[in-house]
């Protein structure tokens, strides 16, 4: 009997040995889930990401910038919000979304971009099959972005939740254009270059999130639901990763945490910066 009692008590020692082992990796990922991150270029990420009044306030800010829109522009191009917002640091530069990417990126992080991207019920356009790092080509080295996609709404397959293409890392993929009135981008990557019997759809409920590699082949079909689809990406990168000075005139990195090793200059975060805003919409930078 006491052979077994110590039999037992040595398989729950090893059991919680294992856990915490599981728990060990710096920040909010353990190490398995960072290695399923490595090995499949995304991860679901099971809980919720801010305490709840947390993520109200950011949902109720939200919605005050949806109402503000100008009449005729779409909710789906809400993108780098936080040049004109400072507000939005609140949430960016969160330890609980930092920490999320941290065991990806290390201790030293900046905020490469963010995007609401809102799918309105009924009519909200599809996003066509892409890479991030597609649009970003010739503006960060090395390619290496984590864009943590947090669920403002509910994203299913009923309102169009992304889907993603596990391990394509490629990047750069070959594409065909696409209309671009059903389409929030003009151009997908060529159908013979992807493998959608592989895709994958990330379901989240409100508060949670997924994570991906910028390089992974991604996209979303349209929203004729009754729910909308909100979705705000914010997009991670070392500060290892060097901005192309020639960009500087419409894009800023933010140093998020840790210290610079690329010798980049970095936006203020207490600033808002109409003056890019308006730079990259008139020579046509806005989208992504």
């Amino acid at each position: 009997m006491l052979t077994q009692r110590v039999v037992y008590e040595k398989e729950i020692s090893m059991r919680l040995a294992e856990a915490a082992q599981n728990r060990s990796v710096t920040g909010r990922l353990s190490s398995g889930q960072l290695e399923n991150y490595r090995r499949e270029g995304y991860l679901i990420y099971p809980d919720q990401v801010f305490p709840p009044a947390k993520f109200d306030a950011l949902k109720a800010h939200f919605e005050q910038k949806l109402l503000a829109l100008p009449e005729g522009v779409r909710p789906e191009s809400m993108d780098v919000p936080h040049f004109t917002d400072p507000k939005l640091f609140d949430w960016l530069f969160a330890d609980e979304v930092l920490d999320l990417v941290a065991p990806i990126l290390g201790p030293d992080i900046a905020l490469f971009a963010s995007h609401f991207i809102c799918k309105p019920r009924g009519n909200g356009k599809r996003v066509p099959w892409h890479e991030d790092s597609f649009y970003w080509k010739g503006m960060l080295d090395p390619m290496e972005v984590v864009t943590v996609w947090l669920a403002i709404d509910p994203s299913t397959l009923a309102n169009g939740c992304m889907k993603v293409i596990p391990r394509t890392f490629g990047g750069f993929s070959d594409y065909d254009p696409v209309d671009p009135a059903r389409n929030v981008f003009p151009t997908e990557i060529t159908k013979k270059q992807r493998d959608e019997s592989k895709a994958v759809p990330i379901e989240l409920q409100p508060n949670h999130a997924s994570l991906h590699d910028g390089r992974l082949m991604h996209g979303s079909d349209a929203n004729t639901s009754s729910i909308r689809r909100c979705g705000y990406t914010m997009r991670y990168v070392s500060t290892k990763t060097k901005l192309a000075d020639d960009r500087l005139a419409f894009h800023h990195l933010y140093l998020a945490r840790g210290r610079d090793h690329a010798g980049n200059q970095y936006g203020d975060p207490a600033r808002s910066y109409e003056d890019l805003a308006h730079y990259r919409e008139q020579h046509g930078k806005n989208g992504h």
